[in-house]
């Protein structure tokens, strides 16, 4: 595999939500190839959690791996290729050097992300554990929903909450572009999450641009899905229609994660297409 030449750059705010829109976009042109590379991901993990006490810890492990061959498939969209489960198979093929540095890089996820569950885990005493189940019952009956009240208003909940929201969301910008700078950058592992880092710093405008147009958009999916149900008397539908939804918009969000990392490290000699009139010239990496 040819070494992508990698120079950083800083990207105006208002790249950000273009990220979102070339991610729809992209969507549009191969939505079942898409789905498909992140459905076979799904399917692993729920045969993963099968597995008594390392189930979960392979599922945390294996997202960097997820976001990787997300992007790899979204590239393969913009250059009009077919995009295929096949791609997973990509990071167990390469080299040595890049093998043990994308795996690295997921036994470092995994185990970060176990801790940050423990730590929130102490601090909410099972809270969310409890919370969860309730929901799972329905909450129907007084008490239930009393027990609901309850639980939604204990500060140690909402500590613990917040615990995972704030590391996780620490914990992510290191890691994320460093599988990409370690597939096709050929950057070291220390590198490659001191690279992210930085790069996610200088351009900070535009992944808060980026965080408020996700808000924006799941809050407007989310409400135009259950005013048109509703419009047609089949609310009841909301349950099982927000799962497609939430699938499809997670779908997206994975392919724009191609969109921001070849405009943040973007090589002035590389050729690519344009998809957004507002966005700098794509980078198509190399197979």
């Amino acid at each position: 595999m040819e070494r992508m030449k990698l120079n950083l750059k800083s990207v105006q705010p208002r790249q950000g939500l273009s990220w979102v829109v070339q991610g729809l976009k992209i969507f549009g042109r191969q939505p079942l190839g898409l789905t498909g590379l992140f459905g076979t991901f799904l399917f692993f993990a729920l045969v993963s959690m099968l597995l008594p006490l390392i189930g979960g810890v392979l599922v945390l492990s294996a997202v960097p791996l997820l976001g990787l061959v997300m992007m790899m498939g979204t590239a393969a969209a913009v250059r009009g290729q077919v995009v295929s489960p096949a791609l997973y198979l990509a990071p167990f093929r390469t080299d040595i050097t890049r093998r043990k540095r994308l795996f690295t890089l997921c036994v470092a996820y995994g185990i970060s992300s176990l801790l940050i569950l423990l730590v929130a885990d102490q601090i909410d005493n099972g809270r969310l554990n409890d919370l969860q189940e309730l929901m799972a019952g329905g909450a129907n009956d007084e008490a239930s929903r009393a027990e609901l009240r309850a639980l939604m208003e204990d500060p140690a909940l909402l500590g613990g909450l917040y615990t995972r929201l704030g590391l996780t969301v620490l914990l992510s910008i290191p890691f994320w572009h460093a599988p990409a700078l370690v597939w096709w950058g050929q950057q070291g592992v220390a590198q490659a999450l001191f690279s992210s880092t930085l790069a996610i710093w200088r351009s900070k405008g535009a992944f808060v641009t980026y965080a408020a147009a996700w808000v924006a958009l799941l809050a407007a999916s989310g409400m135009t899905l259950g005013l048109l149900l509703q419009a047609l008397g089949l609310a009841n539908l909301l349950g099982a229609l927000a799962l497609p939804l939430g699938m499809t918009l997670s779908v997206v969000f994975y392919a724009s994660l191609y969109f921001m990392f070849v405009q943040s490290f973007g090589a002035g000699d590389d050729k690519g297409e344009r998809t957004d009139e507002d966005a700098p010239d794509e980078i198509n990496p190399p197979a």
